[in-house]
């Protein structure tokens, strides 16, 4: 690991602040970039640790009922906090181990964006808004617009991740078909069932990342039941992720199991 300095701001404009110095970089939980340093495949002259940052953490409820989340609250807490939402109190109970989950936080996961994450598909099926914070001041994106890719996000330049809102869906349930070496999942699937439809999000299955299955949310919506997906297939499995764990074949059969699962669960 290369040397580096390391700053811990107890506010949200300190932390703005202290990341527009030179080589500057954000950490919260730190479970993707510390071990990244230390196999010095990225370095950073300073670290800027959200971890003090008290007005970050926590969970409650706005009034519009959505679930708000500050980015620095870890998953153990989510896990424990948030039965408001209980697919995504059982998403975050079961993201890699006890030590992970009381490190690793909400918003360095959606900022992060790995393309096998479980809360992005948790933010994407809830139709979550992300709010960022950063030298131009705070905006809201919408889960739609902010997920653009592998480790690519709507993020600006110094822009960090301060809270997230999620709506309540009348019904929601989270299926992950788990890689054991890492905890990840191999495949995962989020259904949540609004009034005015169903959103399917999709992680661990795509090269680009989260996705939501279109296809899959127009027969739930019609008909929500694990059969009305017997007939679908997902129309681009060739670009799923092949590996030494699973094919692209594999994962787009396991994608549709998932989802099937996952609307069982939910049901």
């Amino acid at each position: 690991m290369y040397a580096f300095d390391l700053t811990r701001p107890a506010t949200i404009q300190e932390a703005v602040a202290a990341l527009q110095g030179d080589d500057a970089q954000p950490i919260s939980g730190g479970q993707t970039l510390l071990p990244t340093m230390k196999a010095r495949l990225a370095s950073a002259e300073t670290l800027v640790s959200l971890t003090g940052v008290s007005e970050m953490r926590g969970i409650c409820t706005d009034d519009q009922g959505r679930i708000c989340i500050g980015g620095a609250t870890p998953h153990a807490q989510v896990a424990a906090e948030a039965m408001a939402y209980p697919a995504l109190a059982g998403l975050a109970g079961r993201i890699g181990d006890p030590a992970v989950r009381s490190r690793g936080t909400i918003g360095g996961s959606l900022a992060n964006n790995d393309p096998s994450a479980c809360y992005p598909a948790g933010a994407l099926a809830s139709g979550a808004t992300i709010v960022a914070t950063g030298p131009g001041g705070t905006r809201e994106i919408a889960a739609d617009d902010y997920f653009q890719g592998m480790f690519t996000t709507a993020l600006d330049e110094g822009e960090i991740v301060t809270e997230v809102k999620l709506p309540v869906p009348q019904a929601a349930a989270y299926e992950k078909f788990l890689q054991p070496a890492s905890r990840f999942p191999l495949v995962a699937a989020f259904v949540a069932r609004f009034a005015d439809g169903v959103r399917v999000a999709i992680t661990g299955a795509s090269a680009d990342g989260v996705f939501r299955w279109s296809e899959a949310e127009a027969a739930l919506s019609a008909n929500f039941s694990a059969e009305a997906l017997t007939d679908l297939a997902l129309p681009d499995a060739d670009s799923m992720i092949s590996d030494l764990h699973g094919t692209g074949a594999y994962r787009a059969h396991l994608t549709k199991v998932m989802t099937q699962r996952a609307v069982k669960a939910a049901s």
